[in-house]
This record gives C-alpha cells, structure tokens and sequence, in this order.
C-alpha cells in the first residue's frame, strides 16, 4: 500500500508540475502574441477595414485590431541585430495582448504616430546596449531606388520604451513601432500585414480559425495560436506523455 501511495503520489505531482509549466508558457506566449491572425498572401491586405468589421462580428473575438509586420535590421555604433519589427495601434493593441503591463520601462502609449518611437525587447536592448531616449538605426530589406541603385530604407528612431516578457523569441528579437510609421517604413501606404484577435475562449481558437476561413477571399487565410506553435506545444505533450 505504501508502495501505490508513494507511484500515485510521484504521478500527480509529475502531471501537475508539467501542467503548470505548460500553462505558464502558454500564458506568457499569448501575452504577447494574439489568439488569431488573420493574414494576407504576399504580407499585403489592401483593403482590410472591410475584413476588420466582418471578423469583429464573430460571436467569439472580443477584440480586433490591424497590425504591419516586417523584418529589419537595427544599428547602433558597431552593434546590429536582426529584429522583427511590428507595427501596433496602441490603444487598441491594449485589447489584443498584454504587452502594455510588460513594457517596464516607458509605456506602450509613447509609440506616437509621426514621431518614430520604438519600444525593443530588454535582451535586444541589452545587446546593443541602448537606454530610454538613445537614437537607433532602422534599417529595412525594402529597398529605394537611387542612382547608385537599389540602396537599403534607413530611419532613425527613438528608444521610448523596453519591455520584458521572460521569453528569448519576443525579448530578444521583437521591436513595436506605431503602425502608421511601420506603413511608411515599408512602403504599404494604407495597407496593413494582417489582422490580430483576441478570443473569448482559446481552446475554440482551431474551430473560429476554420469558421472565418470559408467566410475570407481566398488571398487570406486565418492562423490561430495553436498552429503557430504546433510544434512546441507538441513536443510538450509527448514529454507528459512519456512521463507518465
């Protein structure tokens, strides 16, 4: 008998300790990421204002909002680091995620339309060694045409604000900027890259993906949080299965 207490006990606290762990990652992972993406071919959505009010009427988003996404290269001296750059409203990305109680220093506010602020992850703002205030060099893979060629955009932002998520993929290599800077910086005029959504229930997410994905033009397609992570979330469900 105390042989079975003592199996029964190790199972549960081994189940229970890899539950925790799976839902604290989940929890930091769509803290700063949205339930759902609603995504163009080509990382254009021209016009999107049509599409933001068809997937707002869905029973289950609560909240939705459109977003600009691209990939850059921040210098500082002779420190460059490859980021991904995503471009926010930020009153409403307040509604999508959590980033604005992640922002430890500054606020999530401070990303100003027309002034070129950037909010960078603290191990980025680490590595290049940057505080609130300094000046950076974005520089981005859509070119200019001049007649030297095709030369790289470059704009230089202010640091308003660093955030801290406590995961490497978002600390290390994310940058917000205001999404009407990020339509400048990429050239998209009044396109945007896709739409983000905030669900009133997670686990539905494959369900409302599938529902507004036959509702879509076929040029968009609907990606949810669980095939954006397939893979991780995967292998942490085959190691509770092995330890058990």
């Amino acid at each position: 008998m105390l042989g079975m207490a003592l199996g029964v006990l190790a199972l549960i606290v081994v189940l229970s300790v890899m539950n925790g762990f799976q839902k604290d990652v989940r929890a930091r992972m769509l803290g700063a990421s949205p339930h759902l993406e609603v995504i163009a071919d080509g990382g254009r959505m021209n016009d999107w204002k049509p599409i933001l009010a068809k997937v707002t009427q869905h029973p289950q988003v609560a909240a939705a909002a459109p977003y600009v996404a691209g990939q850059g290269m921040l210098s500082l001296g002779q420190s460059v680091q490859g980021v991904m750059v995503r471009g926010i409203d930020p009153a409403r990305e307040t509604a999508i995620t959590d980033l604005a109680n992640k922002v430890k220093f500054g606020a999530l506010s401070d990303l100003r339309s027309t002034e070129f602020g950037i909010i960078l992850g603290a191990d980025l703002a680490r590595a290049l060694g940057v505080q609130l205030g300094d000046k950076i060099m974005l520089i981005t893979p859509q070119g200019s045409i001049t007649p030297a060629g095709m030369m790289p955009r470059l704009k230089q932002f202010r640091v308003v604000g660093i955030f801290e998520i406590g995961m490497a993929p978002f600390d290390s290599n994310l940058a917000l900027i205001n999404i009407s800077d990020a339509q400048k910086l990429f050239q998209l005029g009044d396109a945007v890259t896709g739409i983000s959504t905030k669900l009133r229930d997670i686990e539905l997410a494959p369900d409302v993906a599938h529902e507004l994905q036959t509702q879509l033009p076929e040029n968009l397609y609907a990606n949810d949080w669980t095939h954006q992570n397939s893979n991780y979330f995967s292998a942490v469900q085959m190691e509770k299965r092995m330890m058990f």
